[in-house]
């Protein structure tokens, strides 16, 4: 049933793909404009696929300056059913202007065009203001006024917006692909990591007896949830322009969410038991029997683990976002996330398909597996609220996950002399936990504050923190504008990073690229800004938006001269062998 559902769903979304709506013109031919000389403007449109312009229905006209005769290339012989034959261009065409001036000038076009499915635009009344005397070109479009640090040139041409590229140039199953590929790579990340003890926890809570085809509907429900999410926010997303989920990141939601794992592992290490009263009870298990478990509510557990524990924002998922901003094109944009998610719910399939084999005999085995789930469970409420609680508590919480299963792997109970094997594995493992555990608390005793090094402020004269990078907090487009315009008049690049506390990735950042010592005798060039958004409050969503972004991580550039760098911006995660050679271009 689940799987004639979900072919549906795809059909459904095929024929909406099908009946798309016409672009409005400001979208379906983009203008660029720039100075490539003192005397001759480059103008450029951007095509979108299935629409055209006319290559004599250009005007120009310039403000401030005297216009020559316009070097418009040779176009493609089309017989138009209202025209008849005319010359067009598709993809994108430049036109070269010569001109007589110095300074800014106002550069003021009309043009017109129409799109495949049967629709001609009226002339469309387009304008770019550029400066003449240095060269540079400002981006032309209505309306956006130019901001003074707006770079010109091309579009964008970052990692996400190259992928959203793909959906102009690619057909559908091209798309579908691809993006199911990118879902395979994203479930190696860690915000797709705490899904796994989440299912496993559920699959084992229904007993040895689930079979292999249950345990798989089960998993295939999960994930089904969590897709449906992804795709329903990210529509939501891209049309509004925020990623909604992040509102759900604050004490309250993920303090609720963690305390539902806390009262299940209570449960598995025999606390208490979790059971309905005999008469629902008994009526729950005749559905769940026939039905192979309470899919709904696996659905729903799947769904709200998509929103609490995957809102960060990667390459692909930006792609898709800024695709569905732009055009408006929600269909093949949600459909997109919704086979990426499939894509990141494989792994928890495989889960859902060998689990059974993994689960031992009923038996003794079976009290050792509940304890093992039930810890899981509590350090996956631990990942959950680490974001919003202080880092020693954090500490402190690790510390008791690992001295607690190691007294129930007898590490501090000897051993009989006929001991097996496997005894004195899990005893050995039991040392490990309680040795790491006790330097864990002997750290946030000692005032330490970081997990993996907890033991540092032990080294007389090192500091037991990892180096981190400062940065300077910009809180509005107000400040962010003013710091600009210094760094501008003192010659120096910019860097401004968008952050938030929830944010995986971010953290990832700060971490391991930031913190590598090759990174950080680079940035130390840099004026580094940091755009805090993890409240989510209005002039967060501002200056995202002003960047088209949708949340964090992400990082702008600005050169030495106040140039807006969009072509190598960073949408998620990146190492710092990934990260130098882009700090390097832009200080060339």
């Amino acid at each position: 049933m689940l799987i004639r559902l979900l072919f549906l769903l795809l059909f459904a979304v095929t024929g909406l793909v099908r009946a798309e709506e016409p672009l409005p013109p400001e979208q379906a031919y983009r203008f660029f404009a720039q100075a490539i000389d003192a005397k001759t403007i480059e103008a450029r449109w951007q095509i979108a696929d299935g629409y055209y312009m006319y290559r004599d229905k250009f005007k120009f006209k310039l403000e401030g300056g005297t216009l020559g005769s316009p070097k418009l290339p040779p176009g493609k012989v089309k017989d138009d059913e209202i025209f008849g034959k005319v010359e067009t261009y598709r993809k994108e065409v430049k036109i070269l202007l010569p001109v007589d001036a110095v300074g800014p000038v106002t550069l003021k076009v009309v043009s017109q065009g129409c799109w495949d499915g049967g629709i001609c635009y009226p002339p469309l009344n387009q304008e770019a203001r550029i400066e003449l005397a240095a060269a540079t070109a400002v981006i032309g479009a209505v309306p956006p006024e130019p901001t003074p640090e707006m770079q010109s040139s091309a579009a964008p041409a970052d990692e996400s917006s190259r992928i959203a590229n793909l959906f102009k140039s690619a057909n559908l199953a091209e798309v579908m692909v691809t993006f199911f590929g990118f879902g395979l790579l994203l479930s190696l990340t860690p915000c797709v990591f705490p899904m796994i003890p989440i299912l496993s926890g559920i699959i084992v809570n229904h007993g040895h007896a689930v079979s292999h085809l249950r345990a798989f509907v089960l998993s295939l429900a999960y994930v089904l949830g969590m897709a449906l999410t992804y795709a329903a926010v990210g529509v939501a997303a891209g049309l509004s322009g925020t990623l909604l989920s992040t509102a759900l990141q604050n004490a309250w939601v993920l303090g609720s969410f963690a305390l539902v794992f806390v009262v299940l592992s209570l449960s598995m290490f025999g606390l208490y038991e979790l059971q309905m009263p005999a008469a629902l009870q008994s009526r729950v298990s005749d559905t769940a029997n026939r039905q192979g478990g309470s899919l709904p509510a696996i659905a729903v557990m799947g769904a709200l683990s998509a929103l609490i524990v995957g809102p960060c924002v990667a390459a692909p998922l930006a792609a898709a976002l800024l695709y569905i901003a732009k055009t408006g094109n929600a269909a093949l944009g949600g459909s997109a996330l919704f086979v990426m998610a499939l894509g990141m719910g494989v792994p928890l399939l495989l889960v859902g398909a060998f689990s059974r084999s993994l689960l031992p005999k009923s038996g003794p085995w079976m009290e050792g597996v509940n304890k093992f789930f039930g810890v899981i469970m509590l350090a996956t409420a631990l990942w959950l609220v680490s974001p919003v609680i202080p880092l020693w508590l954090q500490m402190l919480g690790w510390a008791l996950l690992m001295v607690i299963p190691a007294i129930y792997l007898h590490a501090l109970d000897p051993l009989p002399p006929n001991a097996h094997g496997w005894q004195r594995l899990g005893k050995g493992f039991g040392v490990i936990l309680l040795l790491g555990g006790a330097a864990m608390l002997i750290g946030v005793l000692g005032g330490a504050r970081d997990p993996l090094q907890p033991l540092g402020f032990l080294r007389g004269g090192i500091a037991a923190e990892t180096p981190v990078t400062a940065f300077e907090r910009v809180a509005s487009i107000e400040r962010l504008d003013a710091r600009l315009a210094e760094s501008k008049t003192a010659g120096r690049p910019v860097m401004l990073d968008f952050y938030a506390d929830w944010c995986v990735s971010c953290k990832e950042m700060e971490r391991f690229t930031f913190a590598d010592p090759k990174v950080a005798a680079r940035l130390a060039q840099f004026v580094l800004l940091q755009a805090d958004v993890t409240a989510n409050s209005e002039a967060d969503l501002a200056l995202l938006k002003r960047f088209e972004l949708f949340g964090p991580p992400g990082i702008i550039f600005w050169d030495a001269k106040g140039r807006r760098m969009d072509d190598l911006r960073v949408i998620g995660f990146q190492s710092a062998e990934q990260f130098l050679p882009t700090l390097e271009r832009v200080q060339r």
